[in-house]
Parts: C-alpha cells; structure tokens; sequence
C-alpha cells in the first residue's frame, strides 16, 4: 500500500487508522517486543519519518491500540457477565462466577494481556506528556466501566470493585508473560519435561489469583 501525501483530515484520519490497523496485525503475528517502526512503516507504506507525523513513536502506537483493545473486550464482557452470573444467587458462587468469566474472557484475548503487561515497563515511556496523559484519561474512562460492571455482578465489593479492576488487568499482564514462552524455552520444556512444572497455563492461572483476590476483598460473613 502507498499513500499520497494527507492534505485534508479525513486523509489524515485514514492515514492514522492505517497505521493502528498495520500494528494490529503484526501483534497477531508476533508479541509487542517484536513491532517496530522500520516493519510497521514497510507494512503501511509510509516512510519512517511520515508515520511519525501521526504518532510520536512506536509505544504511542501500541499505547492508541491498547485502548481500542480495552474498549473492545470491555463491551464484550458486560454481555458476557450479564448472561453468566446471576444476581440472586449466594455471594461467594457470584464471585466464583466473575472470577471464570473474567478468566476466560482475558485469556482468550492475548494481544490484549500482552499490552497490559508491556504497559508500565514499555509503552509508558518514549511518549510526551501529552500523550500519556491522554491514554491516561481514557484508563480512568475504562476503568469506571469495568468497575459499574462488577459492582452489578457482586456490589458487596463496594469502593474495592475498583481496586479489583485494576488488579485484574495487572494480573492478565503479568500472567500472559509467563503463559507463551519463547521458542528456546518451549525447546527446554519439551527436551526436559520436568522443567514445564513452571509453565503457567492463562487461564487456569489467572482465575486461581482472580478468586484469591475477591475473596480477599469481599466481606467476611
């Protein structure tokens, strides 16, 4: 693909949403570690210098796309809670039920749990101000979503739903890291089996530290 040079911003706005749709590809491809300028710029048909006139660096990228993501799944979990936990049953079989769903969900999203985990160590540097405080925004935006939507699954968690909010994106991120190892450690694995004791598997994971976590925040009866 090769773009004329944008003189109008609806031409802009193609071009920024090229740039988002090329980096959404590549991290179908590979992890975040792995996306660069030089590639994303062969990939949109922009040079190095063009791109950058849309997006301060590469984490600014990554940083838009991990928003979009996050709004994404966001809607997609409201129906998925909706449908899956019922309001009128006891208190700690609510939580169990967050805690599967919230699971399941997350670890079917791994591009997602690969930005969370890429966010504070990476893509929250190499941006200006500006830019992370606007990401920044948006965070506090989604972060009150999320934390509506577990209040009506379990509102004994009170102020703590978003605390717990919070927590589980942190977790998916910190978990995802261990649940896809590179090639030479798969290798270490399959050449001594013992060694994959160490392997985390997402999901099973991450409900296990979700249902710690809510029983650790939800009032003791």
């Amino acid at each position: 693909m090769t773009f004329q040079r944008a003189r109008t911003e609806e031409q802009r706005a193609i071009r920024r949403r090229a740039i988002l749709d090329g980096a959404s590809a590549m991290l179908d491809e590979m992890p975040v570690a792995a996306v660069t300028l030089n590639e994303l710029s062969r990939r949109v048909g922009l040079a190095k210098p063009n791109v950058l006139r849309y997006f301060e660096s590469r984490e600014a990228v990554l940083l838009e796309l991990l928003d979009q993501f996050l709004q994404e799944w966001l809607t997609g979990l409201a129906g998925e809670l909706a449908a899956g936990v019922d309001e009128d049953l006891p208190m700690a079989e609510r939580a169990a039920a967050v805690a599967e769903i919230l699971s399941r969900s997350l670890s079917g999203r791994v591009v997602l749990c690969d930005l969370f985990g890429a966010q504070g160590g990476v893509l929250e540097h190499n941006v200006s101000v500006e830019v992370v405080a606007r990401y920044k925004r948006a965070s506090l935006d989604r972060l009150a979503t999320m934390t509506a939507l577990l209040q009506k699954c379990l509102p004994e968690l009170g102020e703590n739903a978003t605390l717990f909010s919070l927590r589980t994106m942190v977790m998916a991120g910190a978990l995802s890291a261990y649940s896809t190892p590179p090639p030479s450690l798969q290798a270490a694995y399959r050449a001594e089996p013992d060694l994959a004791r160490l392997h985390l598997e997402l999901k099973d994971s991450l409900k296990l530290a979700l249902t710690a976590t809510l029983l650790g925040v939800l009032p003791r009866r």
